[in-house]
């Protein structure tokens, strides 16, 4: 491996060129040596002043470019499981922004994939696990100080939701965060998901079922409700309180500025998730590049990608159906089973 790490960057939209940034500017050890996007012009633009990039049409061109020794994935999730699988035939280690694919059928396909090799190559992008606040909260969770975990409260606001954006969009999507935070601070699986609509806001376009209240149960019988509101119309907010045995714990509400001037007090609330999210972008990078610079693979897994799609899943069903439903999840394999090499997410360094 070369002193730089080069990294084939696939998809150059809002995601792909912020990373593209990212590797360029902030985070040490790596450089960008090709990048893949349909749109060639906006692959172009996204290395625009950046010498030693190619770009190409297609992924597997970029995958097969000179220099190219890992490969971050930030293409439209319909396209991840094809470069997934590729990557993985020539052993590269991945990054994959989240969905890990666009259905549990399909990620397990990436799983099985990866368990035949019998080595992980893949981390997935839930940026959240490197964000300071949800590493204290875990950190304090684990630490077994406040007893057992019984409830987490969460809230996950949007200034408003793109055109395309649909219902269950706002489980398979945005909730997907939530699913994989919950998994990762209780150390537990989720077992069954329940709905519950309220009229939805005049602000929400016409038939978005906006806001929503998504209720999991875990295996260790802690339950989280999660409050989804893409169209508040304020900011994006993120929030979550874990209720345990002998205390409590919360995190979002002071992460924020607060300004003080002419006798009275603003709070500025951020109005995008790479603005709330920046330090943990950046963090969950630096760690996949050191890693992979050593031949590892830390971080959120190709089963935790799975087991997101199938709870989301579930969750889409009981929007649909009113229902309470369960989730159906395959069986782990021992790749992935506590305590295997590449197993446990790394915490970020402080």
């Amino acid at each position: 491996m070369g002193e730089l790490l080069g990294v084939a960057v696939l998809g150059a939209g809002h995601m792909g060129a912020d990373h593209v940034h990212r590797i360029g500017t902030t985070v040490g050890g790596a450089r960008v040596v090709a990048v893949a996007d349909p749109d060639v012009a906006r692959a172009e633009a996204a290395v625009a002043g950046r010498a030693g990039v190619s770009v190409h049409r297609d992924a597997a061109a970029a995958l097969a470019a000179p220099g190219v020794e890992a490969v971050l994935v930030a293409s439209p999730e319909g396209a991840h499981e094809e470069a997934l699988l590729a990557a993985c035939a020539r052993g590269l280690p991945v990054f994959c922004e989240k969905p890990l694919t666009p259905d549990s059928t399909s990620a397990l396909r990436i799983v099985e994939a990866e368990a035949r090799l019998g080595r992980r190559l893949i981390q997935v992008g839930f940026m959240r696990r490197y964000d300071t606040e949800y590493a204290d909260l875990k950190s304090l969770l684990d630490s077994g100080r406040l007893g057992r975990p019984l409830l987490l409260h969460c809230r996950h606001r949007n200034v408003s939701s793109p055109p395309h954006f649909t219902s269950s969009m706002l489980i398979s999507s945005s909730v997907s965060h939530e699913i994989d935070a919950a998994r990762w601070l209780l150390g537990q699986e989720i077992t069954a998901v329940t709905v519950v609509r309220p009229t939805p806001s005049a602000d929400a376009p016409r038939g978005l079922l906006d806001p929503q209240l998504v209720i999991f149960e875990t295996s260790g019988g802690a339950v989280v409700d999660v409050e989804i509101f893409v169209n508040s119309g304020c900011g994006y907010e993120v929030r979550c309180e874990a209720v345990c045995e002998r205390g409590s714990a919360a995190l979002g509400d002071a992460h924020t500025m607060v300004v003080r001037e002419s006798g009275r007090a603003r709070e500025e609330v951020a109005q995008d998730y790479l603005v709330r999210f920046a330090d943990a972008y950046d963090r969950e990078v630096r760690a996949w590049v050191a890693a992979a610079r050593e031949g590892r693979v830390t971080g959120p897994s190709a089963w935790d990608g799975y087991a997101a799609a199938a709870v989301a899943e579930a969750g889409v069903a009981a929007l649909r159906t009113g229902v309470r439903t369960a989730v159906d999840m395959s069986e782990r394999p021992a790749l992935y089973a506590a305590g295997a090499p590449g197993a446990a997410p790394a915490l970020p360094s402080r």
